[in-house]
């Protein structure tokens, strides 16, 4: 069973905040089946996107990388993304060390 678009956000957000970790809605998409995007944010000028994966031979949900650099880059590739997929959302997380949470396991 796929969880719902809002609800992931939500416990994402909820995991985060454990970890004194800074996330924003920053377009909120579809509540049931919206694609997420994550922006980490390090504060420093630069940024990294992830996008989710779905392989089709396994099944497996992995993290990308869409873009990383500047964050103008970054918030470039956002724009694409949002103009030709109405139901995203865009989620910003902002942490210096570099901490997003989406390596670890139930995230994929």
């Amino acid at each position: 069973m796929r969880l719902t678009a809002s609800f992931w956000v939500s416990a994402y957000r909820k995991r985060l905040e454990m970890h004194d970790i800074s996330c924003f809605v920053v377009r909120h998409g579809d509540d049931t089946a919206g694609a997420v995007l994550v922006k980490l944010n390090t504060l420093d000028g630069n940024a990294r996107v992830f996008q989710r994966s779905f392989d089709l031979m396994t099944g497996d949900r992995s993290w990308i990388v869409l873009a990383e650099g500047e964050e103008t880059y970054c918030d470039q590739a956002i724009a694409r993304q949002n103009s030709f997929d109405p139901d995203l959302w865009v989620l910003e997380v902002e942490d210096r060390q570099g901490r997003h949470m989406l390596d670890q396991d139930g995230m994929g």
